[in-house]
């Protein structure tokens, strides 16, 4: 007997919910355990299904930590930028982004697998692969597009082109949840604040100390 639409839908339904709910534990498990400690086998159990029954979700284990870095990202877009794009110009994303890399001090587990795919993610065949590329590309463009404003109002320097700065910029914050893993007393959030300060032109915003 073929399923009614509204079976079919209902079915549907439930599946998406699982997902989900598979997505969030499995965000929550990394976070706490970290990459290494995060087994298929503990979301499933988590979630009250077998490793299969994860997987049936996922294609594979890879597919599923690049869907949580994809829902991590959702999360912070949420808490740290409302709206499209960058908040409140130059200073406006000067404190986002440095927000944003405060709250990754918080999560070490998924800063582990962030930079854990990044890697393995350079084989273009991981599943990891177009997230990193879409990822850097709508980061940097988001960067760029509000440096390119405040260069032509003489906010900031203009002697590195617009998305040069916004590579430069993603390389940095990269770079230092590295630098972060290795030695947990470096300020990730007050290096990459330091850097943008460099940026500023002397009739550019000042802030507090």
């Amino acid at each position: 007997m073929t399923p009614a639409p509204q079976d079919r839908r209902g079915a549907y339904a439930k599946g998406v919910a699982k997902r989900e709910e598979i997505l969030q534990t499995a965000l929550e498990v990394i976070a706490r355990e970290g990459y290494r400690g995060a087994s298929v086998k503990e979301i499933a159990e988590a979630v009250g299904l077998s490793q299969a029954g994860v997987l049936h979700y996922f294609d594979s284990k890879e597919e599923l930590f690049t869907e949580v870095l994809r829902r991590r990202d959702n999360l912070d877009r949420a808490d740290f930028m409302p709206g499209e794009g960058w908040p409140g110009g130059f200073e406006g994303m000067r404190e986002s982004f440095v927000e944003v890399i405060r709250h990754n001090g918080d999560v070490p587990g998924l800063v582990q697998l962030f930079s854990r795919l990044a890697v393995d993610a350079a084989d273009a065949t991981h599943p990891a692969h177009a997230y990193f590329i879409e990822r850097g590309r709508e980061l940097r463009e988001g960067l760029s597009t509000v440096i390119a404003e405040q260069q032509r109002a003489g906010a900031i320097t203009d002697r590195i082109d617009a998305e040069t700065l916004a590579r430069v910029l993603q390389a940095v914050a990269d770079g230092l949840q590295l630098q972060w893993a290795l030695e947990r007393d470096v300020d990730m959030a007050a290096t990459m604040d330091a850097l943008f300060a460099a940026l500023l032109t002397e009739g550019g915003p000042a802030r507090d100390a």
